[in-house]
């Protein structure tokens, strides 16, 4: 097993023991937070490897097909995961004859390396949130569907930001470690190749209509989504910009 596949296995162990049902909820902060903390130092790791050898780190893509209830939750989540860690995504819909139910298809665009994380990330977060979600009560007469899905707005818009900073501090460690280019520059010049990228595959894509959530769920979610501490929040770049769910 190489170093990379090694981490890669060490990571997947947290998590899963951040998804287990017996796991009570501070222990699944806990372990999440660490999760968090060896992917986004990992992600440097590559990232710094590809800048000295390119050829250990492309630019590619990737389709993950969702399906299920509250689909467009789902695209939301792995959008945020996708943004954070400096991937790009376009949706379409499609029907799945085999299902009788249509799928979004989510096409991200990120490093190779990136990818695996994102995808890594994605998978864990939506059991958990899903986990979540059934635990809460929505308020008297309200819909269960209209408080689930902002209920998990406000999850998915908490990951964003913990995600954000979890990358941020990765960096600036990094940059302090290595004494030599800056961590941060080489992040945000991959941010770069993957914008260009997607912009010459989709030249035309739309940026899709704003959601209107009327559930009571969103504040719940949030303080779901935002539990685990990922680092010093003294460190900030302001290298990407906020999403709103």
């Amino acid at each position: 097993m190489s170093a990379n596949e090694a981490t890669l296995a060490k990571i997947r162990a947290i998590l899963a023991k951040a998804e287990d049902p017996a796991a009570t909820p501070e222990e699944a902060e806990t372990y999440f937070a660490k999760a968090a903390a060896l992917m986004s130092k990992y992600g440097v790791e590559r990232a710094m490897l590809a800048e000295a050898d390119p050829s250990t780190d492309k630019p590619s893509k990737r389709t993950i097909i969702l399906k299920g209830s509250y689909l467009l939750d789902r695209v939301q989540l792995l959008n945020n995961v996708a943004l954070a860690l400096g991937g790009q995504t376009v949706r379409w819909r499609t029907y799945d004859w085999a299902s009788d139910k249509y799928v979004q298809n989510v096409e991200v665009h990120a490093f190779e390396s990136t990818l695996d994380r994102i995808e890594m990330l994605f998978t864990s977060l939506l059991l958990q949130a899903f986990n979540g979600m059934k635990q809460g009560t929505p308020a008297w007469g309200e819909s269960t569907t209209a408080y689930r899905k902002s209920w998990l707005a406000g999850f998915s818009q908490s990951v964003y930001h913990r995600l954000t900073r979890s990358e941020e501090i990765a960096a600036a460690q990094a940059t302090r470690e290595l004494g030599g280019r800056s961590a941060e520059l080489v992040l945000s010049s991959r941010e770069d190749t993957i914008r260009a990228q997607f912009k010459a595959a989709h030249p035309k894509v739309r940026m899709a209509a704003k959601r209107r959530l009327t559930g009571s769920g969103w504040s719940e979610g949030k303080a779901a989504g935002q539990r685990a501490d990922l680092g010093d929040s003294r460190v900030t770049s302001g290298r990407r910009r906020a999403v709103s769910a």
